[in-house]
């Protein structure tokens, strides 16, 4: 009897709808373009989540804001580039990413 492997977070998402899509996220997406020695790792977060709030994409939003905090960005500054883009991609997508920040930081307190 084999012990079947863990599924990654791209195959429980969609590997079941579209398998082929969750086999080049794991092994393109997150096991070439991010391991590339050319930017960090804190870097390509920083990016990433720039990305998806100036192009509005908010149910991605929550896992790369876990991923960027685990790859180095502080709450801080996940803020300030949230803030900064309201004046680049529009007070909409500024006002969405911090409902998701929201979501994964909880309320500030005083």
């Amino acid at each position: 009897m084999s012990e079947s492997k863990p599924q990654t977070p791209a195959q429980q998402l969609f590997g079941d709808i579209a398998p082929k899509l969750a086999e080049y996220s794991d092994n393109v997406l997150f096991g070439d373009l991010w391991e590339r020695p050319e930017l960090s790792p804190r870097d390509r977060s920083l990016i990433t989540c720039a990305a998806l709030i100036a192009l509005g994409k908010s149910d991605q939003m929550h896992s790369h804001f876990r991923r960027a905090i685990n790859n180095g960005v502080t709450q801080a500054e996940l803020g300030e580039m949230i803030t900064h883009l309201a004046f680049y991609s529009g007070w909409p997508t500024a006002a969405t990413a911090t409902l998701r920040a929201k979501e994964l930081f909880g309320p500030k307190k005083d």
